[in-house]
């Protein structure tokens, strides 16, 4: 079962999701202005780059981010009957990634407004599922009424994006979100045109909410927060959203030892900023972020070994591939992973490494994918760019 702990650590809020005694993910926002990440504005073009196929457009006083064309060409909403976008016209558009080191933040002008259940996607026709959702008598039994409900709602050109939460879930609740959220994006869709440019037409939730509502049907067993204005807050979303995990919500307020020193928070913070990371059997992995990739060195350490040396090779890179798997959500590596194991000479130990390396990484809400292991034994994941790595959010902290 999992604990989800909201404080504030160096004027930041900083939420931690622990499995037991182990921290799974952490992640620091803004006390006052949370990130930019899946909000909606209305944008102005900058420039329109046909060399890249794509514009930078102002979307906040001082913020310009990246808008690929490739994908998806905008209707300006300053001159609807336009074919192609031009230095100066009104878009809508989300930001769809945060900034990372220098790269400017990514944004798209295909909206998707995210609830518990569902992902809606306007202008993205389709009732698509999760893959972590197995069941096909639950997608032929819901697929028909999100369609049903889409064309009831008038939204014939919006799509749906089933998410795994949907499995254990009542259809009726499932309509219901889709519902509101239809209702929100309808308003947003509508009222953007009379707008000014660099206006917010929707500021997503903080990312401690996000983190609650994103956590898995069942798993959570308590949110603890030692702040009243995040306490009132994860109270007023329960209570809309989820009211049946409002008993789960504490309110700390111990003045003898702080939340922080419960659960060890700066010693986690400061393991998920060690280059080293020891095993339990003493072998270690070596993390390195670079600018173009993570790469990733396991090491035997001080591991012993107990049988023979395939064995033992196999044993300490399949502990180390659970502790790969944690580490990229606990830090939130993204981007291209390079993982150099230990080398194994038999082909069925490189093909049980890699199953429990994609068992490891499974977990992660984050989309994460392990692609293939190379001719010189390299493993190389994916795992989605979303928010800024913890460490560029603690350097950030500290400036």
């Amino acid at each position: 079962m999992e604990k989800l702990i909201i404080t504030r650590w160096k004027g930041r809020i900083l939420t931690a999701l622990f499995s037991g005694g182990t921290a799974l993910q952490l992640t620091l926002e803004p006390a006052e202005d949370s990130s930019l990440l899946n909000n909606i504005y209305v944008g102005k073009v900058q420039t329109v780059a046909p060399g890249i196929n794509a514009a930078f457009v102002e979307f906040e006083e001082g913020q310009i981010g990246y808008l690929s064309l490739s994908e998806h060409q905008p209707r300006p909403l300053n001159r609807p009957a336009a074919k192609k976008l031009a230095s100066g016209d009104e878009i809508l558009v989300q930001v769809a990634r945060d900034k990372v080191k220098t790269k400017a933040p990514v944004l798209t002008s295909l909206l998707t407004l995210t609830g518990r259940y569902l992902v809606l996607t306007p202008g993205k026709p389709g009732v698509n599922f999760s893959s972590k959702l197995n069941s096909r008598e639950l997608k032929e039994s819901l697929k028909p009424l999100i369609e049903q409900a889409l064309n009831d709602f008038g939204c014939l050109d919006w799509g749906v994006i089933v998410r795994t939460n949907a499995g254990r879930q009542k259809p009726e609740v499932i309509l219901g979100e889709l519902k509101s959220i239809s209702e929100r994006c309808r308003f947003i869709l509508e009222q953007a045109a009379r707008r000014a440019p660099k206006t917010c037409m929707y500021r997503a939730l903080p990312g401690y909410i996000c983190a609650l509502r994103d956590s898995y049907e069942g798993k959570l067993e308590a949110i603890i927060t030692d702040q009243e204005d995040c306490f009132l807050q994860l109270q007023d979303y329960l209570r809309e959203s989820q009211p049946e995990k409002l008993p789960l919500l504490t309110r700390y307020s111990d003045s003898l030892v702080s939340l922080t020193k419960v659960y060890s928070l700066e010693k986690a913070m400061a393991d998920a900023l060690s280059r080293r990371v020891w095993l339990k059997s003493g072998g270690y992995l070596v993390i390195e972020p670079t600018e173009a990739m993570t790469v990733i060195d396991v090491n035997t350490g001080k591991y012993p070994g107990k049988k023979n040396m395939a064995e033992t090779v196999l044993r300490l890179n399949l502990e180390a591939a659970w502790e790969i798997g944690r580490q990229l959500r606990l830090r939130n590596l993204s981007g291209i992973i390079v993982v150099d194991f230990i080398d194994m000479e038999r082909t069925e130990d490189s093909q049980i490494l890699l199953k429990t390396l994609g068992q490891a990484v499974a977990a992660d809400p984050v989309k994460t994918t392990v692609v293939e292991m190379t001719k010189l034994g390299l493993v190389e994941l994916t795992r989605k760019k979303v928010r800024r790595p913890l460490s560029e959010q603690i350097q950030e902290n500290e400036k």
